[in-house]
């Protein structure tokens, strides 16, 4: 049986974050999710995979990247959205702070990044090699990372739908740049929101194998 999830709360440097986390019985590891701009820790696609991963034995932490003050929308706050150094800073703050609470400090950490989170999770893994296990991503901006591809170390799954040929061709790229074990799965029939019946649940399944693999 799947526990239910408990609200947290994330103080890190710059902000004081919402959260969900999800900690099955036995454990074999913990994902972070990232989740892609306008999003929320209540994304429904997030939350299917979070509580598949959770039924494989991993726990979940959904967060919100943003405070409440910073995703409401207006001329101020829209380009927060798209700040992937902020997104990256709040990912690594995350990582840290799983690293550090009572109930989370002892499990490996892997990380689930969605579109620009996808940025978000390879900076992050970057940046704390020594913590991030495991990189996953959908549908993922993984050129927004830029330089910090060639520190990725983490072995990591692009997974992309076979009709997001842009999408399709920056993860191309990006699985040049990677120096550790990265490999691309290209989903069959599937766009770049994996919407179509049943494309998310292959999702979640690929997703499930390399972090089972690695955490």
């Amino acid at each position: 049986m799947i526990p239910s999830e408990t609200p947290c709360r994330l103080a890190l440097d710059d902000a004081v974050l919402e959260g969900q986390l999800l900690k099955p019985d036995a454990v074999t590891g913990i994902v972070v999710f990232a989740h892609g701009s306008g999003s929320s820790r209540f994304s429904v696609r997030n939350r299917q995979v979070a509580r598949y991963l959770a039924e494989q034995g991993m726990a979940t932490l959904l967060f919100d990247l943003l405070t409440a003050e910073e995703n409401v929308i207006d001329e101020r706050t829209r380009a927060l959205r798209f700040d992937i150094d902020l997104i990256s800073r709040r990912l690594i703050g995350a990582v840290d702070w799983v690293g550090q609470a009572s109930e989370t400090r002892d499990l490996r950490i892997g990380l689930f990044g969605a579109s620009t989170g996808a940025a978000a999770a390879l900076i992050a893994a970057a940046e704390r090699p020594e913590r991030v296990r495991a990189v996953v991503s959908r549908g993922g901006r993984v050129d927004l990372a830029d330089d910090q591809l060639a520190a990725v170390r983490a072995p990591t799954l692009l997974l992309v739908g076979e009709n997001d040929p842009t999408v399709l061709r920056l993860n191309e790229l990006a699985r040049q740049r990677i120096p550790g074990r990265c490999e691309l799965v290209v989903v069959p029939g599937a766009t770049h929101l994996f919407e179509e019946p049943g494309k998310l649940e292959e999702v979640q399944e690929h997703a499930a194998r390399w972090l089972l693999e690695h955490l």
